[in-house]
């Protein structure tokens, strides 16, 4: 049952059909996947295509995700269909722009996250922030999975970027809130309160105001929340814009269906509503900050000293994968392909708690490189640069599950392992055994499916 506080704000929303809303969220939620291009680039057939997002597409139903060694593979993240729009608007407004440097605010689980990733170059710089630690390492697998190297993972209060002025040109903040447009859900409907909607509204504005000296001037910001409330959505950005004069940007939604245009005080914002989209609720809208207000972004090296590339990493890595030499450093013995110029990390590093500051690509053990699972993941390395077995679908959920495999049929010494030629993990096979080298933590513990139909 809705919150009858609720129903009774929704019936006043001009811009809505309370009445199709109401009726929508009680049946059941589309289920949507995004894939990955760099490592899926064949064609998808058989499914329904997102009409805002190329590369997402419906499936026909509530799936499981964690038999599939593809998931795992990093060959498509299951997301929110209407969430996929961030990725259009993001190309939308930043076209034209280069040397990006963007910070998702708000970055677990990693759906948005990885979008990003994937939409912006090698040369180019997201950083993916979580304020809670196990929720920040769980973004760093699936930034981790999806393998393009250009994402430093940090777990930041957003207050703490107040100490990077200027730093971004884009900054994605898709904040916490009151959770409406996820109302198919019983939990959702629960936690609803009037006063805790008050609350969210409140924290919003207090975490982009935070964060908004660490865009630089010209930059842009694009706000988001999963929910139909005014006081979160449009009546915020109205507040923003006349709190800092930045102006408002608009999407092109050619070629679209069913997105709602909401607008406010001259504020243009995009609504997501069940009955009108294949989507769950959502809302975004874009400021741009002004270009005279602020200072624009000086990268010093870190008071410990900069980070520097190494000679001996760039020998290591140069035959395994297409780095930027540049980015090659050594720390300790692990040869790491760092996501921006070291000068940039070692600033970063001096004021944000980083979780993952690039690709891992293996450690030095007596002139003997061990590869890491990063490299595996990475759409950077160079395939041929191991010897490489095929595993069967049995095969592939065993490497996952941690269990033996068959040492008798691949060849000797460290091996890639893929599944339907994407890159599963590395192995070393000592003849009698085969050390699996897939992380402990993220072991499936799920019981094999007979009969499992996988999704591609």
């Amino acid at each position: 049952m809705l919150p009858e506080e609720f129903l009774k704000r929704i019936s006043g929303q001009s811009y809505l059909d309370a009445h199709a809303l109401a009726e929508a969220l009680g049946r059941p939620a589309e289920v949507s996947v995004r894939v990955n291009p760099h490592k899926w680039p064949h064609p998808v057939t058989g499914y329904e295509k997102v009409g805002w997002e190329p590369h997402g597409w419906y499936l026909p139903g509530k799936t499981l995700f964690t038999p599939d060694p593809l998931f795992h593979a990093g060959v498509y993240y299951p997301q929110e269909s209407s969430g996929m729009f961030t990725g259009e608007f993001f190309r939308q407004v930043t076209a034209g722009m280069s040397d990006l440097r963007v910070l998702d605010l708000c970055g677990a689980p990693g759906g948005k996250a990885t979008h990003l990733s994937a939409l912006l170059t090698a040369d180019n710089l997201l950083v993916a922030n979580e304020v809670i630690r196990p929720r920040a390492s769980v973004l760093a697998e699936n930034i981790t999975k999806w393998g393009m190297g250009n994402t430093i993972v940090t777990q930041n209060d957003p207050s703490r970027f107040a100490s990077l002025p200027g730093f971004f040109d884009v900054i994605v903040a898709d904040a916490p809130c009151s959770g409406e447009g996820m109302f198919r859900s019983a939990a959702a409907v629960q936690e609803w309160s009037v006063h805790n909607a008050r609350l969210c509204s409140e924290r919003q504005r207090r975490i982009v105001m935070e964060v908004w000296p660490a865009l630089k001037p010209g930059g842009i910001l694009i706000y988001s929340t999963c929910t139909f409330n005014p006081a979160e959505n449009e009546e915020n950005l109205s507040w923003i814009r006349e709190t800092t004069d930045a102006e408002p940007l608009t999407a092109d939604l050619s070629g679209t269906e069913g997105i709602t245009v909401v607008t406010h005080n001259g504020i243009e914002g995009y609504g997501f509503y069940p009955g009108r989209v294949r989507g769950e609720g959502f809302f975004i809208a874009a400021l741009r900050k002004p270009a005279g207000t602020g200072s624009g972004s000086t990268v010093r090296d870190g008071r410990r000293g900069a980070i520097r590339q190494s000679a001996l990493a760039i020998k290591r890595a140069e035959p395994l994968a297409d780095f930027d030499h540049r980015r090659l450093i050594m720390t300790g013995n692990r040869i790491i392909a760092l996501a921006a110029e070291p000068h940039v990390l070692s600033y970063l590093s001096e004021i944000l708690t980083v979780i993952k500051s690039g690709t891992m690509i293996g450690e030095l053990k007596n002139d003997d490189l061990v590869p890491a699972h990063d490299l595996a993941m990475s759409v950077r390395q160079k395939r041929g640069a191991w010897p490489e077995y095929a595993l069967s679908y049995d095969e592939a959920v065993s490497f996952l599950r941690l269990e033996p495999l068959p040492a008798a049929l691949m060849p000797p010494g460290r091996v890639l392992v893929s599944y339907r030629g994407v890159p599963l993990g590395f192995v070393n096979n000592l003849g009698k055994r085969v050390n699996n080298g897939y992380p402990q933590s993220w072991r499936i513990r799920m019981e094999k499916q007979e009969g499992y139909r996988e999704i591609f």
